[in-house]
């Protein structure tokens, strides 16, 4: 059966194919005992495997489905060249206040699909079996599963290893709405492969997926509804920064419902149409009922863990939170680690990435790194952005940790101004009668990219102060960081402290 991600069969998908899955591949002849056997080859997976192999060791590679996972076949790639050709229409359509008159855009949705699909089999080669194999890495296509405590059976062939990293990443949390299955869904794994933009979308969950899908598919031209069971989207964000986003949302047509459930789905008038029965998800109350073409998942994700074996092995696990791992991301069988979307709350690319680093250095050399020493960021892209690392208030609040917080709105920032682009803030949060940076939240066009200044302030401990000091140049958007150390060196001009100034001047003039 042909893998969602590598439809339609176009020259673009063959590209990806022989990358990714090559049909002639076959399983090489293992000899002698694994240093590392990785199962899963997605970002996990991938970069535990590569960084191995370059440290010397003898490593193999299992993957079941595509290398590089869902981030390369059905996820961040695919997701953020839509978003572009999203935001390349928006820029189309709001022109005029820069003074720009245009007729209004006409997206090919075909042709930016099969962009999306060109530009994917482009970067798929860093993830290709060809490249893996180049580093000295075994590689083995089909489904691993634990033989004994130092084996694992692929392909009719049996893998000994000294140590083992599940790295199977998660899928698409199928939610139990009553007649959903029998009329048909997109998810991420199905969605990038439409060639035909839906007339009238829904959307089910308001978390990072469903918000940036929303508002690319209505900027593209697309009635879209979005559906979101509890009383904020984006539910783990800063609830002003929210706000923020609901409101783009909205401005950009698209139809946002919180405090909605979908109580059933059914065939409408056309065989074509889809109706959802949406409820009050704690009275159950009926609200109103949406017709649509096309019904998009995006409710959270599951981890990957069935057919491996793992009870045998003594791996302990669960259906919803996955592998279960110490804080140096160890099973519970000594010999098997675990990385990214299998183990881990933090369900992204680059948090993948480093878990992966500190499997390396525990798995072969002993190491005792920590998870817990991460410093992880995440951003969703919707326009604007929203990025965010460490605490919100309402996190401090809920673990008793007392902040000070300071904010620095992009109306009062010169180069958001002139951009037109001042909906938005820079909120850092420090440890209360310190500069210690604890969390911090940006919403604007480029959160993603401004995140990173106050990362690199929280791994090396440098507090807010010191980002007070630190130039940035005018005019950017990123000089809201440096507005916000500003509010806090005020802080330190006390009463006392400015009588003692105003002597000192008084005395020296």
């Amino acid at each position: 059966m042909t893998h969602p991600a590598l439809l339609p069969d176009d020259e673009a998908n063959a590209r990806l194919t022989e990358l990714v899955a090559p049909s002639n591949w076959t399983n090489p002849t293992p000899t002698g005992r694994y240093h590392l056997v990785v199962v899963g080859a997605g970002p996990a997976g991938l970069l535990t495997a590569a960084r191995a192999a370059e440290c010397g060791a003898k490593v193999a590679l299992i993957e079941r489905d595509l290398m590089g996972g869902d981030c390369l076949n059905v996820g961040c790639v695919p997701s953020k060249a839509l978003i572009a050709a999203a935001r390349a229409a928006a820029a189309v359509r709001q022109a005029a206040q820069f003074g720009i008159h245009t007729t209004p855009p006409e997206p090919d949705f075909a042709a930016i699909m099969q962009r999306l699909r060109r530009l994917r089999s482009e970067i798929a080669r860093d993830d290709s079996v060809a490249r893996f194999t180049g580093l000295g890495v075994d590689v083995f296509l089909g489904s691993g599963k634990f033989s004994g405590p130092d084996s694992i059976e692929v392909g009719g062939q049996t893998l000994r290893f000294k140590r083992a990293v599940i790295a199977t990443g998660a899928r698409a949390t199928k939610p139990e709405i009553p007649g959903l299955a029998d009329v048909g869904y997109l998810t991420n794994e199905t969605v990038f492969s439409l060639t035909d933009l839906p007339k009238r979308l829904a959307v089910i969950g308001g978390g990072p997926i469903g918000c940036e899908m929303a508002q690319a598919f209505a900027r593209l031209g697309s009635q879209v509804t979005l559906i979101e069971r509890t009383d904020q989207l984006l539910g783990r964000e800063d609830g002003a920064a929210a706000t923020i986003i609901q409101a783009a949302l909205e401005r950009d047509g698209v139809r946002v419902l919180i405090e909605t459930a979908v109580n059933q789905v059914h065939r409408g008038e056309s065989k074509l149409d889809r109706t959802l029965e949406l409820i009050h998800p704690e009275t159950a109350v009926v609200k109103l009922s949406v017709t649509v073409d096309q019904i998009l998942v995006g409710a959270g994700r599951t981890p990957n863990v069935e057919g491996l074996n793992l009870a045998a092995v003594g791996v302990a696990f669960d259906a919803r939170h996955g592998v279960t791992v110490n804080d140096q991301l160890r099973t519970t069988n000594p010999t098997i680690f675990a990385a990214g979307d299998v183990c881990s709350p933090f369900k992204f690319t680059h948090a993948a990435d480093f878990m992966a680093r500190i499997v390396v250095q525990n798995a072969l050399f002993r190491g005792q790194a920590k998870a817990s020493a991460l410093t992880i960021p995440w951003c969703t892209y919707t326009s604007p952005e929203l990025a965010q690392v460490g605490l919100t208030e309402q996190t401090a609040y809920q673990h008793g940790i007392a902040i000070q917080t300071f904010k620095q709105s992009l109306e009062q920032v010169d180069r958001a101004i002139l951009e037109g682009a001042t909906e938005g803030f820079v909120k850092i949060h420090v440890k209360a009668g310190t500069d210690k940076i604890v969390g911090a939240t940006i919403v604007a066009e480029h959160a993603g990219e401004m995140i990173g200044e106050i990362v690199l302030a929280m791994s090396n401990h440098i507090g807010l102060k010191r980002l007070a000091s630190t130039i940035h140049p005018y005019p950017t958007v990123a000089e809201a960081i440096r507005k916000c150390g500003d509010s806090y060196n005020k802080t330190r001009l006390t009463p006392l402290v400015k009588s003692l100034f105003s002597k000192w001047l008084a005395w020296t003039r």
